[in-house]
């Protein structure tokens, strides 16, 4: 089931390295973590101990080379209870383990526990990587539309059963932007 659809880009000239993130945490409250779903009372838990939740599965429409920013990601760190180190703190090692050469039309399916981040952008080119996201089937987050009610009704009918949770109602106008709010 498809969660959500979005992506990133990396400008030219952006020389600055990405901190390494998760793109998932465990829930705290609703005000800190309003799409975060699993939590664990007795604190014994948390979702580095699950199966993995979801998937990002990127696309690359050019060339990630290792001029244009491409994406380090961090092997083994989906299960790391361990503090996510800051730029100052990662090893070279870290630095440098990057996605690439990849070439354009290549898919990168993630496990979105897994530490990552961009590199800088040194090429004259924009790098976009824009994704797909999709639950695994034993586990649902609250879920902000994404996707127009007529837009879905020109979907064949698997696409429709994939992406039914994202969906504004009819009667409803699709938010987008600061006026986008957690449910």
């Amino acid at each position: 089931m498809l969660r959500a659809a979005s992506g990133d880009f990396c400008l030219p000239g952006a020389v600055e390295y990405q901190p390494l993130h998760s793109d998932v945490r465990d829930w705290l409250d609703n005000k800190r973590t309003p799409f975060s779903a699993f939590h664990d009372p007795l604190g014994q838990i948390t979702t580095r101990d699950l199966p993995c939740p979801y998937v990002a599965v990127n696309f690359l429409p050019q060339d990630v080379t290792r001029l244009n920013g491409p994406t380090r990601q961090i092997p083994g760190t989906q299960h790391s209870r361990t503090r996510i180190p800051s730029l100052t703190e990662e090893p070279e090692w870290m630095r440098l383990s990057t996605v690439c050469p990849a070439p354009a039309g290549a898919i990168m399916v993630r496990d979105v526990r897994a530490w990552h981040g961009g590199t800088p952008n040194i090429s004259s080119a924009v790098r976009a990587i824009p994704n797909l996201e999709f639950y695994a089937p034993w586990f649902r987050e609250p879920i902000v539309p994404g996707i127009t009610y007529g837009d879905y009704k020109t979907l064949s009918d698997r696409a429709q059963r994939m992406v039914r949770h994202c969906v504004v109602d009819s009667s409803e106008t699709l938010l987008t932007g600061p006026t986008l709010r957690a449910p």
